[in-house]
Order: structure tokens, then sequence, then C-alpha cells
């Protein structure tokens, strides 16, 4: 089930009427979220819910074993997560890639590929699963002997299939608290919600029209609208991620929940390094705590400080797709961080002005977004090249402007989670009236302005 969907619109007030009905009750509202969970989840097939409640089980018996002294377990739990996840997502590309380098020698190895669907979801709460397990055996958190706690967690559906990756420690505390009717949240996630739909309908889905055209047919645009296509592609992504997350987090606040923010103005970065912090936060945070700090930070020699951070970029590029375009992405990204590290190591402090930071950063994470969306990397190599024959724009302007305002809305409204948040928006907060102005103009915007239905970007992930 989709957000963008209109099963979701009855699906949402139905689940919320029976969990605020059973409001005494923490365990009913938990059996209500869990069923509704594994409800959501079973609409894009319901064979996949065994696999999420085998992943849940797994990690969580793992910690229970782990508390009882068993020294070895969570290596073999962490095993089989990946295991898992590596069958379903890299089985395939790690076997045709294995063909074509045997291939390349004069030899057909020809090992058989598997017809397999991937798991809606399945990187996120498999990372879910294995930040639980390392969790318990770094003593970092106590295991719960709650199953039914614990499914829930794993399984809670706003956050289920593209994150937030919600870590056990921020998020089980809330399963067990008593939790009530809170308007004010209830009001601020229905806001979330309806900014969150407003970048995905008008702005998402308006790009990916234009987009989708251009790389189908990229040889035949000029440099002009494929450079166009380009940026369109970069607030595409953004504003498809990042309205998932924020319908996401509004949501969970509907029934209570605060999930971890995912988003913090990427576009208004000044670095490369100040980019990941505000670009999908929990991905990365994930990856610094269980990848980069492990393997020595940025507490070892220089040599190794760049290692890490390609093998954590590397990675971070595979986890999002079985592609070497994915790879490279990642890569591209490591060595653009790469300069940082030195800088820091060496004490170099050169800072331009604002304006030409942020403008030089959204340039080189534009020209990384291309490689993203590229199905190979020859087309990737031959979209780059084609942008040399400029002439006048042949489509796109309309999504451009959706882009420019989005940009214009949240470069005023940086220092908020998102721009409706009431907690410091002086005039929403004085005259009403402008405030229910502006809920009409995006529910209008919504309605009357959306694009084409496209599926979320990140739930290929």
């Amino acid at each position: 089930m989709y957000f963008n969907s209109i099963p979701f619109l009855f699906f949402l007030p139905t689940v919320l009427l029976i969990y605020w009905g059973v409001k005494s009750n923490i365990r009913l509202q938990n059996v209500v979220l869990l069923i509704s969970s594994y409800l959501f989840y079973s609409w894009f097939n319901w064979k996949l819910t065994l696999l999420i409640f085998s992943i849940s089980f797994i990690s969580f018996a793992a910690g229970l074993m782990i508390a009882r002294g068993n020294k070895w377990v969570h290596y073999t739990s962490i095993s089989l997560v990946l295991l898992v996840l590596g069958v379903f997502k890299y089985y395939n590309f790690f076997i045709s890639n294995i063909n074509s380098i045997f291939m390349s020698f004069g030899f057909s190895l020809d090992i058989p590929t598997l017809y397999i669907i991937l798991p809606i979801g399945i990187s996120f709460y498999s990372f879910q699963a294995i930040s639980y397990i390392i969790d318990v055996k770094r003593k970092t958190i106590t295991p719960t002997d709650d199953l039914l706690s614990f499914l829930t967690y794993m399984s809670f559906f706003p956050q289920l299939v593209a994150g937030p990756i919600e870590r056990a420690r921020d998020f089980l505390p809330q399963i067990f608290r008593q939790r009530k009717l809170d308007v004010s949240l209830f009001a601020d996630g229905c806001r979330q919600v309806l900014w969150g739909f407003f970048k995905k309908l008008v702005v998402a889905d308006n790009c990916a029209i234009v987009v989708n055209d251009i790389w189908n047919n990229y040889s035949s645009y000029n440099g002009t609208t494929l450079l166009v296509g380009s940026i369109l592609f970069t607030f595409q992504i953004y504003s498809d991620f990042s309205g998932y997350s924020d319908i996401a987090i509004g949501t969970a606040k509907m029934f209570g929940f605060h999930l971890s923010a995912n988003f913090r103005y990427p576009y208004l970065a000044e670095s490369i390094s100040d980019f990941w912090r505000r670009w999908h936060i929990t991905l990365l945070s994930w990856f610094r705590d269980y990848v980069y700090i492990p393997l020595g930070g940025n507490r070892c020699s220089l040599a190794k400080v760049i290692r890490n951070i390609f093998v954590v970029f590397g990675l971070s590029g595979l986890w999002h797709g079985a592609s070497w375009t994915f790879v490279i992405w990642g890569i591209y990204h490591a060595i653009l961080y790469i300069p940082l590290i030195i800088k820091k190591k060496v004490g170099f402090n050169l800072r331009a002005p604002r304006i030409f930071s942020i403008l030089f950063v959204f340039v080189l994470v534009d020209l990384g977004w291309i490689f993203f969306r590229a199905p190979t990397i020859s087309d990737a190599y031959g979209y780059l090249c084609s942008i040399d024959n400029y002439g006048p724009l042949q489509l796109g302007k309309i999504s451009l402007l959706y882009c420019l305002i989005l940009y214009v809305i949240e470069a005023f409204h940086c220092g908020k989670d998102y721009p409706l948040n009431l907690s410091r928006s002086g005039l929403l907060v004085k005259y009403p009236a402008l405030r229910w102005c502006i809920y009409y103009v995006l529910t209008m915007s919504i309605v009357f302005l959306r694009g084409d239905v496209q599926t979320f970007i990140y739930f290929q992930f």
C-alpha cells in the first residue's frame, strides 16, 4: 500500500479510530499497530510478511541469547540477516558479474540467476534488525523479552518500507510508554503530512514526467534540456524521499510517536560533509556507528581514514541497489569527501562566501545524481557527453518553476524541521487566517497540480 494511493486514504483514518479507541490499554494499542502494519505490508505481497517476521524473530531471539552469555550468536544472527538481504537483493547482481568475468577470459561458467522479487523495504528493516543485535552485544540497550512490542517496532508501518531507520534505543521505549491523544502533536503531524504530499505529488511527480522522458530519449535533446533534466532529478529524488519521510514522521505523530529526522534541507549545505549531515541522516549515522567507527573512524592514520571513507560510501552506494552505477555514485562522494579529511588533518581552513559554497556543493551533488539515475554506466557517460550542444529549453519549464518555489520556501525556513512547523513560525502563529490560507493553497495545489502517480523512488531499496 502506497501513501499516495486511494486505499491508504481509508486505511489510515480507520486505524487511527481503532487505535485511539483503545487508548486506555497500551497492549491493545500495540496489537492494533502490529496487525495494521502487517496488513499494510501484505498489501504489496502477503508472502513477504513471512520474511519480515523471520528477520524480526531472528534479531529478537538473538538479543535474548546474547543477554544470557552466548558469545557467538550475534555473529550468526547478523550473518543470517545479511544472507537473506544478500540473496534477495544481490544474488543475481553478483552471479551476472561472475559470469561476465569468466566469459571475458574465455570460460563459460553460466551460473544460473534466479527469478527473485525484491521485497519492498528489506534494506531498511534489515538494518534495524542488525543495529538491535549489535546494540545488545555492546550493552547499549537491554534486550526486550516482549515479542509483541519488538515486532511492532520492526514493522511500524509509517516508516516500514523507506525509513527513517529507527534504533531500538529510541523507538522501543515509546512503545512501552502510555500514549494519550495529544491534539497539538496530532495537528502537527497533519501539517507535516500535508507538506510531504505537496513535495511528493506536486514537485517530485511533475519532475518525474520530464526526467523519465529526457532519460528515455537523452540523445535527442540539446544540452540545455539535459542540464535542466539533471537539476529536475536532483529535486525529484529529494522531494520524493523527503516527502515520504515527512509523511512517515507526520503519520507517526498522529499515533503519538516521534521518529528521527531524515533530512535537514540538504541543498542548502555548504560542503559535502555538511550535505551528508543533512541527507538521509539515519542511514549515514548507521554506517558511522556500525562501520566507520569500528574500522577506526578518524582516529587512525590518514591512509586508513581515507580507506574508511571509501568503505562507507562504497557500501552506501551498494545499499541503494545492485548496480555499478550506485557503487560509482558512492565512490564519487567518497572522492569529494577526501579533500575535507585532508584539510582537517593539516589544519587548512579557507571559507568561501556562503552563497558560492551552497552553489558549488549543489553542482557537485547534481553531477553525482546523474550516475544514480542512469540505468547503466554507459548511459551516464552518454548523458554527460551530450551536455555540450546548448540550445533553447525544450521541456520542463513548469517543473523547474515548482522546484524553484520549493527551494525558496525551504531557504526561508531552514531553521525548522519543516516549513509548516509552528514552533518557530511567528507569522503563522500570530495570524491563523494566513495559516489556513496556506493550508488551502497547498491542498488545492495537490489536487489540481499533481503529476502522474509515481512510486516512491526509495521503495526499490
